[in-house]
């Protein structure tokens, strides 16, 4: 069993008391927690629909279908998160992470998911993350660079999406190199390329589907960083964070993140634990 909708009065005392064994063995009867209170409703959602930023920039999160209409694991959370506070879900649609960014801080948007950065979350509140994914260097064919630890030389010349998890977490680490910034991190591959740059940095998957796009590029091995993506909120709703902490973990454990991965045909990306 993996979910059950029914609300926790209707279930039958044995089964209540089979609850927490049915949790320890990796399943769990979501939607079966005391329903939110409309305090509670009110914040996480103030105009009585509940705002979610879908950020395009990053394929592992959203994509659009052949009709342009948004889909992913981000967007069927998004739903599941209305359907439980019992309002109607706006997707707010980005086509980057920075500018999720901003929406939270300036509460235009209700929840977002972003990576977990110390810079981010001084303008927002974030919970546990929800799933993995990884950071990969791109170089040409026949570039000298063999390994991750070759790229932070001087003279060397890193292109990454401006405000993305990569663009704060190599500007922290790089010392020798030079970032350049793309205006996002859809556009870094093509970017890298027109500018004649030595190394693209970014989603490994995304990397991976412009070296097949683009011939004489290759992926360095390995990664150069973990990026833990959790979901967002404004500051502010400490209320709101901390039923989407609940949120996120019932998410992981009933199976429903790797579900939506599995649905979706998203490789590269691990659910938390």
């Amino acid at each position: 069993m993996r979910r059950m909708n029914a609300p926790c009065e209707f279930l039958s005392p044995l089964l209540r008391g089979l609850t927490l064994g049915v949790i320890a063995s990796g399943a769990v009867l979501s939607g079966c927690a005391t329903p939110p209170s409309p305090a509670l409703v009110a914040e996480l959602a103030p105009t009585g629909r509940l705002r979610a930023a879908i950020n395009f920039g990053n394929p592992i999160l959203a994509q659009k279908t052949a009709r342009g209409e948004p889909a992913g694991v981000s967007v069927d959370l998004s739903h599941e998160l209305g359907r439980r506070l019992g309002v109607a879900v706006e997707l707010v649609t980005f086509d980057a992470a920075g500018k999720v960014v901003s929406a939270l801080k300036d509460a235009v948007v209700d929840i977002g998911f972003v990576a977990i950065d110390p810079v981010r979350g001084v303008d927002m509140l974030q919970t546990q993350p929800y799933v993995i994914i990884e950071g990969a260097y791109l170089v040409r064919q026949d570039s000298p660079i063999r390994s991750n630890d070759e790229v932070d030389r001087p003279g060397r010349r890193i292109v990454v999406g401006r405000g993305s998890a990569y663009d704060l977490y190599l500007t922290r680490e790089i010392k020798a190199a030079t970032l350049v910034h793309a205006p996002s991190s859809p556009e870094v591959t093509n970017f890298f390329v027109a500018q004649q740059l030595d190394v693209a940095a970014g989603v490994k998957q995304q990397l991976q589907a412009d070296a097949r796009r683009l011939p004489g590029l290759r992926l360095l091995d390995g990664r150069f960083m973990v990026i833990n993506q959790a979901m967002g909120l404004p500051k502010g709703r400490e209320a709101g964070r901390a039923y989407l902490e609940r949120f996120v973990e019932d998410m992981k454990r009933s199976g429903f993140v790797a579900d939506a991965l599995a649905r979706h045909g998203i490789e590269g990306a691990v659910v938390a634990p």
